[in-house]
C-alpha cells in the first residue's frame, strides 16, 4: 500500500469557515452549473480512456479527440449516439440505471466510479433526504470513541467535519486548535479547510499532494450523494475560490473513498512519523465514520506519549 493510499473499507458500526487567503482569484460558479454534473464526468472518463484499451477495431487511424469517441462509448455500451450525445450535453440528466452501468463498462469505470455514476444519473429519483441543520456524532460512535484511549481517533462526518475526537486525536491533527471545537456547529474543524488552507495543518504532510488529492476525490464522491447538501455545496465552491489546488483537483475530477493508507508527517512534538489510518463505518449511519490512528514503529508508545505535549505547548 502506497503512503496516503486507499484501501478496503471494513463496516463497524472524512476554524470552520473562518480562514481566508488575501488574494484574487476568479469567480466560482457553483458545481450545478450547465450541462451538469454526470455530462461533466462522462465527458471526463471518456476523454480519459484510450481506444486502444478497448476492444474497439481501428483504433489506430488518426483521431482529432483525447481518448474516445462520442460513437466509440455509444458502441461499447450498446446505445444510441443520439442518447449519449444527450447525455454528455446535459439535455438529459436522468437514465436508467441498466443505461448507466452499461456506459460504466464500456467506460471501464472502477466500482467506486460506477457507485458516483448511479448516483449522477438517478438524479431526483434517488436523491438523499434534505440535509438540514448541524450534524451530531452518534451515540454509537461517540461510545466506541471512548474507549479508544491508547490510540488517535477522530469521527468525521460526510462533509469530513470533526464531530469528536479523544485527547490524542486532536493533538495529532489540529493541536493549534481548542479541545472543544468539535462541540460547537461554528467551530467544528472541518479538515478539507484545514488541509487547505491552514498553513500550520498544510505544513504537517509531507506527502500533501497525495493527501489533497484524497479529500478531493472523496468531496466529489460525496457531492453525488448529497446534491441537496447546501453547507458541502458552499464549502466546496469556497475552496474553489480560496485555493488554486484544490479548484485544480476539483476540476480534474478524480472519485474516490480512501478508508485506509498512511499519513507522512512531520508533527511539531513527534517528529517525522508515518501514520497508519483505518476508517470504521457506522452501518445504520455510513456517512459517520471514525478514523483511527498509529505510529509505525511506536511499540513503546514513546512517540504517541509526545503528541500530548504539542497541546500542553499551547496551554
Amino acid at each position: 500500500m502506497r503512503a496516503g493510499g486507499c484501501g478496503y473499507q471494513f463496516p463497524l458500526f472524512g476554524i470552520t469557515g473562518r480562514v481566508m487567503v488575501a488574494r484574487s482569484k476568479p469567480t466560482y460558479r457553483g458545481r450545478m452549473t450547465e450541462p451538469g454534473d454526470l455530462a461533466v464526468f462522462l465527458r471526463g472518463k471518456r476523454s480519459a480512456l484510450q481506444p486502444e484499451a478497448t476492444p474497439l477495431a481501428g483504433f489506430g487511424v488518426r483521431r482529432r479527440v483525447s481518448g474516445l469517441r462520442r460513437e466509440e462509448v455509444s458502441q461499447l455500451a450498446g446505445v444510441s449516439v443520439a442518447y449519449y450525445t444527450r447525455l454528455e450535453q446535459g439535455h438529459s440528466r436522468n437514465a436508467s440505471d441498466e443505461v448507466l452501468l452499461a456506459l460504466a463498462r464500456a467506460l471501464q469505470l472502477s466500482v467506486t466510479e460506477t457507485e458516483h455514476l448511479l448516483d449522477l444519473g438517478r438524479g431526483k429519483r434517488a436523491s438523499a433526504p434534505s440535509v438540514d441543520g448541524p450534524e451530531q456524532a452518534s451515540a454509537a460512535a461517540l461510545a466506541l470513541l471512548a474507549v479508544v484511549r491508547d490510540r488517535p481517533a477522530v469521527i468525521l462526518g460526510r462533509r469530513n467535519d470533526v464531530l469528536a475526537w479523544n485527547e490524542l486525536g486532536h493533538a495529532l491533527i489540529a493541536p493549534h486548535l481548542d479541545a472543544t471545537a468539535p462541540a460547537d456547529a461554528a467551530t467544528r474543524p472541518s479538515m478539507p479547510r484545514l488541509l487547505f488552507l491552514d498553513p500550520a495543518v498544510r505544513s504537517m504532510y509531507r506527502d500533501w499532494s497525495e493527501e489533497a488529492a484524497d479529500y478531493v476525490a472523496y468531496l466529489r464522491l460525496i457531492s453525488g450523494k448529497f446534491t441537496n447538501d447546501p453547507e458541502l455545496t458552499r464549502m466546496i465552491g469556497e475552496l474553489c475560490v480560496h485555493d488554486d489546488a484544490f479548484a485544480s483537483l476539483w476540476a480534474a475530477g478524480r472519485v474516490g473513498e480512501c478508508v485506509a493508507g498512511t499519513k507522512r508527517m512531520d508533527h511539531p512534538t513527534a517528529g517525522r512519523i508515518d501514520v497508519d489510518f483505518q476508517l470504521w463505518a457506522q452501518t445504520d449511519l455510513p456517512d459517520q465514520r471514525l478514523e483511527i490512528y498509529e505510529i509505525q514503529g511506536d511499540t513503546a508508545g514513546l512517540k504517541t506519549a509526545s503528541l500530548l505535549d504539542a497541546i500542553s505547548a499551547r496551554s
